[in-house]
């Protein structure tokens, strides 16, 4: 199966440019500048790296780094021997790294400096890893990742399978306290690329692209991937930093970018943004969780350039709405996340399945080329989340008259804060272990810089003497910073239903009974 440029594997454009425009430069990093046709070609050795150490069609390697230029062709090669990428969050604590390595099946492990110390910390707690890979070249006992890529002919040996194999396992966080490898195949990606350069605005191979969110999340690599796909050059930035951001913008003159809301707020907030120069810049797309409108109506003033927001999730490839920048125009419209994509169908439903009319909400459930082919090793967890042809998203919202999408709340518990991801069943675990809690319920809280906060309400073991510090330092301890607690408050009990549940909505009615929806 083709798309409609004649790609099956997502290596296919960066092989079709190396050809027609080697020169060009594909992607700029720190002091370095990489070509397509060295880009193509170090995605070859990376594959031909892969197969000679024994990586075998759908086995997984996988990547723990700040963004790093070298990611791509990592990725790439993977691509090229029929492998998958895993790219590890790296805001993970050691024991979610090993988890997230150990249940991907990992054979491969390529590490950032930053992060030799975890890796060596975690020791034999890896169990599925045969080799590991330095990618800053100077640690004594692993290989240096540019002398073992190096070594490796460039002939492309496209080894790839078929379309519907995966082509890069990203993990989302788990309702039930662990983190689920989302499988995201090849065509998903191809199905998408090309409609997403018809309908977000103008893209060419003139294009300047800035990534700045990870390269563990979707909207980081697959931001990407859409540069790659036209042409055009990326800039990637090693992490979120609003001065280097605005440095970025005027020093390359970026075209294209896209941010969580957080960074926006971010970028509104840095000394010297009333001064950029964004003259080159086309379009903002924005997305990864609602943005407070005042923010929005302020950046759009700020930056003087079109702004886009998109909704979708991880399972979904990215994006499955649109709101373009002619609808950025003072309405209400801007509230909405604007309306389907050709790419996506896209329904609110009852608990049976059935529509829901004009402005009621229900469940948002999605069907299309994006869906993902499910969750890694979890049969069960896939079907509960694909049901027939539909994707059920665990958000909730309602559509108006003109076919508008509106995030109302979320039918599960799942807080989103800065564009991540978190589940509170995660975190309570982490805390349940502390010997002073007797009880814990988590929630989200409106906050004005995240969007939303993690709050911890706690029940204190009968005896004992607990303050919100130590309840946020024992969960640094246990899990990654974005998701510990923000605040603590503390409760003689937590109200439960019949059977036992928390009432979530219950404990979260006092802090957002004054905001105009349940989620920011």
């Amino acid at each position: 199966m083709e798309n409609q440029d004649g790609y099956r594997f997502m290596a296919d454009p960066i092989r079709r440019h190396a050809r027609e425009r080697g020169d060009k430069v594909a992607l700029i990093f720190e002091d370095r500048q990489t070509t397509y046709r060295q880009l193509n070609d170090n995605a070859s050795r990376v594959a031909n790296g892969l197969i000679e150490a024994g990586i075998k069609p759908g086995q997984r390697v996988a990547i723990l780094a700040k963004n790093i230029d070298v990611f791509f062709e990592i990725y790439y090669g993977a691509s090229k021997a029929g492998a998958v990428l895993v790219p590890v969050n790296f805001r993970l604590a050691p024991p979610e790294v090993a988890f997230v390595v150990n249940d991907a099946g990992a054979e491969m492990l390529f590490v950032g400096e930053e992060f030799y110390a975890m890796i060596e910390g975690l020791g034999d707690g890896l169990t599925t890893v045969r080799k590991t890979i330095a990618l800053h070249d100077n640690h004594l006992e692993w290989s240096a990742y540019s002398a073992w890529r190096d070594q490796q002919p460039s002939e492309d040996p496209a080894a790839e399978g078929a379309p519907s194999d995966t082509a890069i396992q990203v993990y989302s966080s788990g309702t039930t306290g662990h983190p689920k490898g989302v499988e995201i195949m090849h065509k998903n990606f191809l199905y998408m690329l090309p409609i997403v350069l018809d309908e977000w605005g103008s893209w060419d191979v003139d294009d300047v692209s800035m990534v700045a969110m990870p390269l563990f999340h979707v909207a980081g690599c697959q931001w990407g991937f859409v540069a790659f796909y036209v042409g055009g050059t990326n800039v990637l930035l090693p992490d979120v930093d609003p001065p280097a951001i605005l440095r970025a913008v005027e020093e390359h003159r970026i075209t294209q970018v896209l941010f969580v809301p957080a960074v926006i707020l971010f970028l509104l907030q840095t000394p010297g943004c009333a001064e950029t120069d964004f003259s080159s810049v086309k379009m903002v797309v924005y997305g990864a969780s609602p943005i407070p409108f005042p923010v929005l109506q302020q950046a759009v003033e700020a930056f003087g350039c079109g702004f886009a927001q998109v909704y979708g999730l991880t399972e979904t490839t990215g994006a499955v709405t649109y709101l373009p920048p002619e609808d950025h125009d003072g309405s209400d419209k801007m509230k909405s996340c604007g309306k389907p994509m050709s790419t996506a169908r896209i329904r609110v439903v009852d608990q049976d399945g059935d529509d829901r009319p004009v402005g009621q909400v229900g469940e948002i459930v999605v069907a299309g080329g994006q869906i993902m082919k499910g969750y890694w090793n979890l049969p069960e967890a896939s079907a509960e989340a694909i049901k027939g042809e539909w994707f059920h998203s665990g958000d909730a919202g309602y559509f108006d008259d003109e076919g508008y999408l509106y995030i109302h709340d979320r039918v599960t518990d799942m807080i989103i804060s800065g564009g991540e991801n978190i589940y509170p069943a995660e975190v309570e675990s982490a805390l349940a272990a502390h010997p002073k809690i007797a009880d814990v319920a988590v929630i989200g809280v409106p906050d004005d810089r995240w969007g939303e906060a993690v709050k911890a309400i706690i029940v204190v073991a009968p005896d004992q003497e607990l303050d919100a510090e130590e309840v946020i330092g024992f969960a640094h301890q246990n899990i990654a910073g974005y998701k510990c607690p923000k605040s603590v408050d503390f409760a003689a009990e937590l109200p439960r239903n019949p059977s036992g549940k928390i009432l979530k909505r219950e404990l979260r009615k006092p802090y957002w009974q004054d905001q105009d929806r349940q989620v920011h």
